[in-house]
């Protein structure tokens, strides 16, 4: 996947409490914080999927709807660290992995087979505004999860799941897009060089 020379894209640390959109029409409109509060984008700029509003990490933006639609298929497998309550066990790694039920749509989902794992250290992420509960008020464990589908709030539903709800969580790669040092808010413009994912 390259780049259209005459489109935009560019690849964003979305904060903690951001919407991942630039327009909202909801009920609570004017106390919600939009993407284009983080730079000057094109008007035709538009998220490639979605991070939740709890939710910090890579996000990419683009013009380019065929880019959008191609990333947000199951091509491409989007990373996610998820620091959970409590001490995460192996059964409910494996549990993870082969699949667990949660709630989508009103309805029962089976999500699909994805890698889970334990991360041996504590990532080095930007301090976030909101505190979080930490180890001194009780147990916690960070962990990766990488999947090729997204289902609204999968990852936190799937830890919720198996018994160890998410305190935060963080997209770190998209495809071979990795999140390295940025900074929560910062914006990379990618329009000199190949938007690619393999």
């Amino acid at each position: 996947m390259t780049k259209n020379n005459f489109h935009s894209h560019f690849m964003i640390y979305k904060p903690y409490g951001y919407l991942s959109q630039f327009v909202n029409n909801g009920p609570k409109k004017n106390s919600k914080k939009l993407l284009g509060e983080l730079g000057d984008f094109p008007e035709s700029i538009m998220a490639i999927g979605r991070l939740d509003e709890k939710s910090e990490g890579l996000l990419f933006l683009t013009t380019d709807g065929k880019v959008s639609n191609e990333i947000n298929g199951s091509k491409f497998e989007k990373e996610y660290y998820a620091l959970v309550d409590g001490t995460i066990t192996n059964e409910a790694l494996e549990k993870m992995q082969k699949g667990v039920e949660i709630g989508f749509n009103g309805k029962k989902y089976l999500t699909k087979p994805c890698k889970v794992s334990f991360l041996s250290e504590e990532p080095v992420l930007p301090i976030r505004k909101k505190k979080i509960r930490d180890a001194r008020h009780g147990p916690v464990t960070w962990i990766s999860v990488t999947l090729r589908e997204g289902k609204f709030q999968q990852v936190r539903k799937m830890t919720s799941a198996v018994g160890f709800p998410t305190l935060r969580l963080v997209r770190v790669r998209v495809g071979n897009q990795h999140i390295g040092t940025m900074q929560s808010g910062e914006v990379v413009c990618l329009n000199d060089s190949p938007l690619t994912f393999i």
